[in-house]
């Protein structure tokens, strides 16, 4: 039997892997956390590869555990959207009980790795998961409070990184934390936008007010304004060690100028293309301004 006509193939095996833990989301979040890890190392806290291995495995973990929990409990609501009613659960190629397995497992393997680093960033790890599943993964059909709380486990990866290469929760970390923080809710809200009508089959309330209007687009303004102003905050020299340049704030405002002239055409336009265009600006956004803050650290 060849290996696209057995189910038990290895290539479906590892194709449901990357389904159930979201692999491209797991690798974007990663990224956040890396960044954060190279911004606080230093003299005191030098560079290691043995312990930027273990973020990056043990932060996979954490973040696959997560979305596959979060498959198992919304295992028959994925059923009725059309973006996720052919993932593994929902279809059948996975049991929920393999599921929850997998996420347990995952668990595990992850709060190891992240507590050998040190037990602050295991610690945060724990929190980021409990949230995601226990909190915001119910509220989700209850209330658009959910993004809200679903924006505390969203926000912890960027000072995950400087947890595990300080062993430390300062100022520091806690800038990186406000700034993906503010950035949850354009990039979130735009997603519930231009996916209403499928979100809307399985009762999801994501919108802050339920519906695609001004108030909402509004609302979405005023939160990329909100994380242009916490993006600057380093330059300011009142973020401890985390610090950058004139020049990088430069063109960190520059890149929250054209996040915001994206969220403010949405708020004309009022589209599902001007949402998707604004998510996928957003996307790009977080990671030049992770990259730029990389750069002018090690350029200064």
């Amino acid at each position: 039997m060849n290996a696209t006509a057995n189910p038990f193939s290895i290539k479906s095996v590892f194709t449901d892997f990357k389904e159930i833990t979201k692999a491209g989301l797991a690798v974007s979040v990663l990224f956040s956390s890396i960044a954060g890890y190279l911004l606080g190392f230093d003299e005191a806290h030098p560079f290691s590869w043995t312990v930027l291995l273990m973020l990056t495995v043990g932060g996979y973990c954490m973040v696959g555990a997560s979305n596959a929990y979060n498959q198992v409990i919304e295992k028959d609501l994925d059923k009725l959207m059309d973006r996720t009613k052919n993932r593994p659960v929902p279809s059948g190629r996975m049991s929920p009980n393999m599921a929850l397995f997998v996420a347990s497992l995952l668990t595990i393997i992850g709060l190891i790795l992240l507590y050998l680093i040190n037990p602050k960033t295991a610690m945060f790890g724990a929190i980021s998961i409990f949230l995601y599943t226990s909190v915001y993964t119910p509220l989700k059909t209850l209330t658009p409070l959910s993004v809200f709380v679903g924006a505390f486990p969203g926000a912890i990866p960027f000072m995950l990184g400087w947890v595990a290469a300080t062993g430390d929760f300062g100022i520091e970390a806690g800038t990186l934390f406000l700034i993906q923080f503010f950035w949850q809710f354009p990039h979130f809200w735009a997603i519930g936008w231009f996916l209403y009508d499928d979100y809307e089959k399985a009762g999801f309330f994501m919108l802050p007010s339920g519906k695609k209007d001004k108030s909402t687009a509004l609302q979405v303004i005023l939160y990329t304004i909100w994380l242009i102003i916490a993006s600057l905050l380093p330059v300011l020299g009142y973020t401890g060690k985390l610090h950058i340049s004139i020049v990088s704030a430069g063109i960190v405002f520059l890149l929250g100028l054209w996040m915001l002239v994206y969220a403010v055409k949405l708020y004309k336009l009022r589209t599902p293309k001007a949402a998707r265009t604004l998510m996928l600006v957003s996307v790009s956004y977080i990671s030049l301004l992770q990259i730029v803050y990389i750069i002018d650290k090690f350029l200064r």
